[in-house]
């Protein structure tokens, strides 16, 4: 069993992304979606600070500085694009006007809990939440893109979040290296997989955590 990479992973989030959908992308792996996503798909995506319809990310030595996303990485801006202040920004964000937003995790709850701005923990960086409240509370679905587990090995789905909340019972999809699972009320379903995963070890290595295997659940194709 291989797990997928990050670039793996983020070819498989666009390829689940509805055509002509409103996306915001999150700080981090999920802005590697934006260059899997074919021209015909229709998606435009947004970034906090206030651009729509990016594009995949410049070629090395193309950056243009002044041309940045919410992270600070320079990007493209697709054909028909626009600028505008942060506060028409945040009304897209929370006026219910983005499909999907795709965001980072420190751990997702089995219950769709998300816990994605601080681990508590005192780093000597001060924790800032940025937009990821209005985005959980505002686009109409919260897909999360993460590894499955933590550098220390430890499943960041859980039972319940130990981490700050950022928003409660808003995950909907979990993207992972190793399965994208939907956020149910009878449990976490299993859509797609890595080839040769074993539903029992996705068990144990997911204490207290109830996941089922899709009927029609599909190996991932990358």
């Amino acid at each position: 069993m291989k797990p997928l990479s990050r670039t793996e992973l983020a070819a498989v989030v666009a390829a689940h992304l509805p055509k002509n959908s409103f996306v915001n992308l999150g700080i981090g792996a999920p802005t590697e979606v934006g260059n899997y996503l074919p021209p015909e798909s229709g998606v435009m995506l947004h970034s906090e600070n206030g651009i729509l319809n990016i594009g995949p990310r410049p070629h090395a030595g193309e950056e243009d500085y002044d041309l940045i996303n919410a992270g600070k990485a320079p990007i493209t801006l697709a054909t028909g694009g626009s600028y505008f202040d942060t506060g028409l920004s945040f009304s897209m964000m929370r006026g219910g006007h983005l499909d999907i937003a795709v965001l980072g995790a420190f751990q997702v709850s089995e219950k769709g809990d998300l816990a994605n701005w601080t681990t508590g923990l005192n780093t000597g960086a001060p924790p800032a939440v940025g937009g990821a409240v209005d985005l959980a509370v505002g686009a109409k679905a919260i897909w999360v893109m993460m590894d499955y587990f933590t550098k220390e090995g430890t499943s960041r789905i859980v039972p319940a979040c130990t981490y700050p909340l950022t928003a409660t019972r808003v995950v909907k999809r979990i993207f992972t290296n190793l399965a994208v699972l939907d956020v149910t009320e009878g449990g976490l379903v299993v859509r797609e997989c890595v080839p040769g995963l074993d539903i029992s070890r996705l068990r144990d290595a997911t204490p207290g955590v109830k996941i089922l295997w899709s009927d029609d659940c599909k190996e991932f194709e990358v």
